[in-house]
């Protein structure tokens, strides 16, 4: 990893100073490779470990986070590697560049340099415009897309063009991030209770990810993906932009590029992924990398899948995981 980002992640990681690693041009490697890192701990656990709460197997969670991302494997007798059976992949946006390395669509190191490019692009971009990221929960009566086009009439009247404020993530029901100019935010959290909004929270990102303030960063990751061997998965890796399967290597090229400047489908992809006949059993879920927010997210659209769920991370000591 030092060799193609051109400085010393794992320092980085485990020594800081934290305000450089949350800066988007080292967060997000560093979500990719320790999401990565996290694939080698599972694949080297112990079956009694990786097939704890019932038989080893079953579709089980993978790399990303907000971003991060999850895989699944099916249920069975008990296990030879949860990783060798696992039948699908999710990542959860830079996380889907190592759910597509996990499933062997991407290489490690040409993936890393895409990622590190992405990074940078959307760093710079960020920079460009006050923008920011606005976590959302919400009653059943809250209109997102009304309480957005409010929120970008306000701008309008503090004299910015063609301002931004969109849904940006969906997580699971009822709860969204919304995304643009700081000024449509901040006007979003001071009318909360108008729009229905029970809980409103700002995200320690520095800009509107997954909307068109991010423009800038999609011609540079094209140009790298287009110099990139991609591969068809060899398994089923769902994508952001639909939360639909990947189809070929074409189809990967084009929707990581969309995926920039599109809404994260993750509710959606949730659904896709479980979705399955009444009384059939749901897989072993595993969310691997740092963090386990996908699991949260899981929890809250599908209990029964949750149920099957594990977080593994790669500097995470096991058992005072399990304590």
């Amino acid at each position: 990893a030092e060799k193609v980002l051109g400085y010393d992640l794992l320092s980085l990681c485990l020594e800081g100073p934290r305000d450089a690693l949350d800066r988007t041009q080292h967060c997000q490697p560093a979500v990719f490779v320790a999401s990565l890192a996290a694939v080698e701990k599972l694949n080297h656990l112990q079956p009694e470990v990786r097939g704890r709460g019932g038989p080893a197997g079953g579709r089980g969670g993978g790399a990303s986070g907000l971003p991060r991302g999850a895989a699944e494997a099916p249920l069975g007798s008990l296990s030879p590697q949860v990783v060798e059976r696992c039948v699908a992949a999710a990542g959860y946006s830079v996380g889907e560049f190592a759910a597509l390395v996990f499933a062997g669509a991407l290489g490690f190191a040409e993936a890393l340099y895409a990622v590190k490019v992405r990074a940078e692009a959307m760093q710079k971009a960020s920079e460009a415009v006050p923008s920011g990221m606005l976590s959302v929960v919400g009653r059943r009566e809250a209109n997102y897309k009304f309480a957005c086009l409010e929120a970008r009439k306000h701008c309008e009247s503090l004299g910015i063009e063609n301002p931004v404020c969109t849904v940006s993530n969906y997580l699971f029901p009822d709860s969204r991030v919304i995304a643009g100019h700081l000024q449509a935010l901040e006007f979003l959290q001071e009318n909360a209770r108008k729009y229905y909004f029970k809980r409103t929270k700002m995200l320690p990102v520095s800009g509107a990810f997954h909307t068109r303030l991010m423009e800038p960063a999609v011609e540079p990751l094209a140009e790298v993906l287009k110099s990139i061997e991609i591969q068809k998965p060899l398994l089923c890796v769902y994508s952001n932009v639909d939360g639909k399967k990947y189809m070929h290597s074409k189809h990967i090229e084009k929707l990581l590029v969309k995926q920039v400047v599109s809404p994260v489908l993750w509710e959606q992809t949730m659904h896709s992924v479980y979705q399955r006949k009444q009384g059939t059993e749901f897989p072993y879920t595993y969310e691997v990398g740092p963090g386990n927010q996908l699991g949260a997210i899981l929890k809250q659209c599908n209990l029964k899948a949750w149920k099957q769920y594990k977080h593994v991370d790669a500097l995470e000591d096991e058992e005072a995981a399990d304590t």
